[in-house]
């Protein structure tokens, strides 16, 4: 898995097949996987938010999610075979614990989302061991829900909590979780429990997934993705310039 830096950001250049296999690897040497996926939202609060940073960079895997980070790596040269999106992520991890025995704990979103993701998961993979389940509202009390997820004997652990909560929470407790792997998958639980939809496949390959959220939420998505987006596209312009002049200087 080779690791490169853009704007500023490590990412991992990876296939699905090449992730799963990996995370597969570390749990059956025991070894503690710390993942986190970027998107053009991510990387653009990275910029602000160091503490988002500092979780990031702490991760032993990190995948690209969204579409605009594909394109705009490739557009600066680099070779990106394809992108690993949480959700499709979460899924193939799925499939692959229910064949390993590997149980797994899922934590966040409403109690009756999570809930409602656990039997869609089950039904789902029949053989899969959920070692547990506990919603994302616990902020006044993080050392019990962590206690718990640990006593579960879990060894995945997938939590659907918003950025950058859920990177800054895994970042906090992960010498205690007790588990071997660990990722923040976003609202990965609201799709699983049928909450809400997934744009079509044509506009995921085209990018376009952030605008199938803004027609699904406009009040709350419109402003965010019309910063983010713009944010991310002079980051792209300011890299590819600087990137020219320096080819001209040399």
């Amino acid at each position: 898995m080779q690791r490169i830096e853009f704007l500023n950001c490590p990412l991992d250049v990876a296939t699905m097949t090449d992730t799963v296999a990996t995370i597969e690897q570390g749990i059956d040497e025991g070894r503690f996987t710390q993942h986190v996926v970027v998107n053009v939202a991510k990387l653009v609060n990275m910029r602000k938010d160091t503490q988002l940073d500092e979780s990031v960079r702490s991760c032993d895997i990190i995948n690209i999610d969204g579409m605009g980070v594909v394109f705009g790596a490739r557009w600066l040269g680099h070779e990106i075979p394809e992108r690993v999106a949480g959700v499709d992520l979460f899924n193939e991890l799925l499939v692959m614990s229910a064949k390993r025995d590997f149980p797994v704990f899922l934590l966040g979103a409403k109690e009756d989302v999570v809930q409602k993701a656990a039997e869609v998961c089950q039904a789902a993979n029949p053989t899969l061991n959920i070692a547990g389940y506990h919603h994302g509202y616990f902020w006044d009390d993080e050392e019990a829900v962590v206690e718990k997820i640990r006593q579960s004997g879990a060894k995945l652990l997938f939590v659907a909590i918003t950025s950058p909560k859920k990177e800054n929470f895994i970042n906090r407790w992960k010498d205690q979780l007790g588990v071997d792997f660990v990722m923040g998958v976003g609202g990965t639980f609201d799709v699983v429990a049928g909450k809400v939809q997934r744009a079509p496949e044509w506009m995921q390959k085209a990018g376009l997934e952030w605008l199938y959220r803004v027609i699904q939420e406009p009040g709350r998505m419109w402003k965010r993705y019309l910063v983010t987006n713009s944010a991310f596209a002079w980051m792209l312009i300011k890299s590819k310039l600087c990137r020219l002049f320096s080819k001209k200087r040399s």
